[in-house]
């Protein structure tokens, strides 16, 4: 168990990406404690084979736990063997993760509750065949009311660019963040909370205010009249190309609708924009769902 406890120790110090080659101090030490370590458990195997047998119903390889660390050590030699021969070690290092599970063997309380846990597995299909037929309900609930909404974005119409000669802005509006964090607007006929006319104003260091009608005499002042709000332009929502966060998050089909749903139930909802943190009694909050 000292052994086991030491090894979990070294995985855990190993830092590869500072130290590609193990060229330094610290990391030959803990090469040395692995290789060690590897050796240790290599010659408890043949000591236990010895004492048991190798083949049998009673013997090292009739027991699981022995299984394991016979696949656990022979992945080792594996390892050492390949050493040196331009052979990539990647998946077969991975195995290491293994070692702690040794400890399993050497507790029996332990040892019963894992056994346990396994023979609950068939148990769970049908937890997983009832969570199926929930996202499949509410998928095709989703997708039969929100199908193409999330792609509503507010576009400019094409008379405001032919009349202004806008050919250099963007067909529709579209914050700092992009498809990150998009603007989805509602048309008139539906009940959505966000309609073009909320698009923010635009900025130049300060809030534009200048209105569309004076879109050119105001560009030679000075001060806020300097700058136009061509956000205001923004007024026609229709569907776009895009869903949110690179097209993942939409209900078009129930493929997608079954990532939504998972998202929501597990409460998982990306990252927060700072600028959505307002304090509350000296507490940060965010507005994003999870506080």
């Amino acid at each position: 168990m000292l052994v086991i406890l030491l090894n979990c120790v070294t995985l855990g110090m190993f830092q590869p990406c500072e130290d590609l080659k193990c060229q330094s101090e610290w990391c030959v030490v803990l090469q040395a404690f692995d290789d060690c370590i590897f050796a240790f458990f290599a010659v408890e195997m043949v000591i236990k084979m010895i004492a048991l047998g190798i083949f049998g119903s009673k013997c090292y390889l009739g027991d699981t736990w022995n299984r394991l660390d016979f696949f656990i050590v022979m992945a080792g030699m594996m390892e050492y063997s390949l050493d040196g021969h331009n052979a990539s070690l990647s998946a077969i290092r991975t195995v290491r993760v293994l070692r702690p599970l040794r400890a399993i063997n050497r507790v029996p309380s332990m040892r019963i509750l894992v056994t346990l846990l396994l023979d609950t597995l068939p148990m769970l299909g049908n937890v997983l065949l009832l969570c199926f037929f929930v996202f499949f309900i509410f998928g095709i609930v989703g997708v039969q009311l929100w199908a193409g909404l999330l792609r509503n974005r507010c576009f400019m119409p094409d008379n405001v660019k032919a009349l202004y000669n806008l050919s250099h802005m963007r067909p529709y509006y579209m914050n700092e963040e992009g498809e990150d964090n998009p603007f989805i607007c509602s048309s008139n006929k539906e009940n959505g909370m966000l309609r073009c006319s909320q698009v923010p104003p635009s900025k130049e260091g300060v809030e534009c205010t200048s209105p569309p009608a004076h879109a050119y005499s105001g560009l030679n002042g000075t001060g806020n009249s300097s700058c136009v709000n061509w956000n205001l332009f923004y007024s026609e929502c229709k569907p776009g190309e895009f869903n949110p966060h690179k097209g993942a998050v939409n209900f078009d089909n129930i493929g997608y609708a079954w990532i939504a749903i998972f998202q929501v139930s597990s409460f998982w909802n990306g990252v927060c924009n700072p600028d959505h943190l307002h304090v509350t009694d000296g507490l940060f909050v965010e507005r994003c769902g999870n506080a």
